[in-house]
């Protein structure tokens, strides 16, 4: 494993973080490094949720190298529970736009698939969230992972003890897997962006709700762990309304009025925290991630669309992470 000038660069900065705060940066455990030369970040306004998001998205989508053409497309929302709203799920009328323009792009099939970490009853959860009859309209596939068949599968990373998962055929064997977060404060991680939502693909059935095993595993780690075995190879983030204070269930709707892509999801959440008012790399999952599976700073981001300001006033935050406020 070899130390890069960047990667110089991303340590120093944990270190003087760290130094201040009790963000608990960790030891490097992976083994590969999938971090592109440049990656690539959309800001695009989106005020509310509308039929214009399959125009906004399809003019977004082609200032990307995207190739999909003949693959199979994945879309993997955060879908959590039925708790009405639209700051808990990511909508699903920005989904459906996300499954036609890649249907256009000449996709294979484009399939949803999620994994409800809060809620047993998935069928209950797409019903009440406006899925099940969105999808239905649009005759596109919806696969419960909590529920697929699963395969035993050696985990890329070693931040955690678990050295293997059962996870699902679908995510395992899709092509192109698009992580479509919501866009939230996290009362245990931090943020809850496009690498924490990748939670969902480990399955209940075998692990149980709400999937306490990467819990005990530990949070940051769990997400480390999961993203470099599985892939995340584009993010579409939800951040039309997000949610600040306790979340992921119980904080405040916060109108951003933004959508965020990106070919990296270590790049997408980096901006995304950062138009939260956040420091990203006091988020440990993210710091470490720009290590080996994307990058962080703004000095390897192509930024485009609309211009990365932060918020006047910060989202809140649970009192345990008030330092990602802080200045570096």
């Amino acid at each position: 494993m070899s130390v890069t000038r960047r990667d110089l660069l991303v340590g120093g900065v944990g270190l003087v973080a760290g130094a201040s705060v009790a963000i608990p940066f960790l030891l490097p455990k992976y083994h590969f490094d999938r971090r592109p030369k440049r990656s690539r970040v959309a800001i695009l306004n989106a005020d509310q949720y509308s039929p214009k998001l399959g125009n906004i998205l399809q003019a977004a989508l082609q200032l990307f190298p995207i190739d999909v053409a003949s693959k199979t497309v994945v879309l993997k929302p955060n879908l959590v529970d039925y708790i009405p709203g639209d700051a808990i799920n990511t909508h699903p009328s920005l989904v459906l736009a996300a499954a036609e323009c890649f249907r256009r792009l000449g996709a294979k099939s484009v399939l949803v698939a999620e994994g409800p970490g809060h809620q047993r009853d998935t069928q209950l959860v797409l019903s009440q969230s406006g899925y099940e009859d969105c999808l239905r309209s649009e005759k596109v596939r919806f696969v419960d992972l909590n529920r697929d068949e699963l395969v035993l599968t050696r985990l890329k990373a070693s931040y955690t003890d678990l050295k293997r998962l059962w996870l699902p055929r679908t995510i395992l064997e899709a092509d192109y897997v698009v992580s479509m977060p919501k866009i939230k404060a996290h009362h245990w991680s931090g943020v809850t962006l496009s690498m924490k939502n990748m939670f969902g693909v480990v399955p209940g059935t075998r692990y149980g709700w709400p999937k306490n095993i990467l819990h005990w595993a530990g949070i940051q780690q769990s997400i480390l762990d999961i993203c470099a075995t599985v892939p995340v190879h584009f993010v579409i983030a939800d951040g039309v309304m997000a949610m600040e204070g306790n979340g992921p269930l119980s904080g405040t709707p916060r109108h951003m009025g933004k959508i965020v892509l990106s070919n990296d999801p270590v790049a997408a959440d980096a901006t995304c925290a950062r138009l939260m008012g956040f420091q990203p790399n006091r988020v440990a999952h993210i710091h470490e991630g720009s290590r080996f599976l994307g990058n962080s700073s703004t000095l390897v981001i192509e930024q485009i669309g609309e211009p990365l300001t932060q918020p006047r006033t910060p989202f809140r935050v649970v009192p345990d992470w008030t330092f990602l406020h802080q200045p570096l």
